[in-house]
């Protein structure tokens, strides 16, 4: 009888190398949004937000990898810093759309600005086409099974 696979040595798992990565990424989100007094969590719900404004505290959570209770403190926050504006009560249902400030989009921009330069250092070992690939093929693997 065939003995099951196991992960190996962990430096040829690409599941450890990508989580060694997205390990990086964020120790180097963290330092470039701290002097702008902003936290990966709450960079992400300005970003969504200023893509997609209006989201609910739900929609939010998912889209940034939080728990609703979390996205809920992070709203709170930046709201509080005048960063976004949500209803004092909910015009559909029980979600309370939130939409960026005037000063909430010059917190995105710096913001973003940040974080791009933090993800061109950490990829700029590889050229645009390989990161091209590499997105493009860790997309895939979020793809469906069939549907290639």
């Amino acid at each position: 009888m065939e003995q099951p696979e196991t992960v190996g040595e962990l430096e040829l798992s690409v599941g450890y190398v990508l989580k060694q990565v997205h390990a990086a990424l964020r120790t180097a989100m963290d330092e470039a949004l701290r002097p702008l007094d902003l936290t990966v969590p709450q960079y992400a719900c300005l970003e969504l937000l200023g893509r997609d404004p209006g989201l609910s505290n739900s929609e939010l959570a998912r889209r940034a990898f939080v728990t609703r209770q979390s996205m809920n403190l992070v709203l709170r926050r930046l709201q509080e810093r005048g960063l976004l504006t949500r209803p004092d009560h909910a015009t559909h249902g029980r979600a309370l759309l939130a939409e960026l400030t005037p000063a909430g989009q010059t917190a995105l921009h710096q913001a973003s600005v940040a974080v791009r330069a933090v993800e061109k250092q950490l990829f700029s070992p590889l050229s645009q086409e390989r990161q091209r690939r590499v997105r493009e093929d860790l997309a895939a693997c979020l793809a469906p099974p069939g549907t290639d």
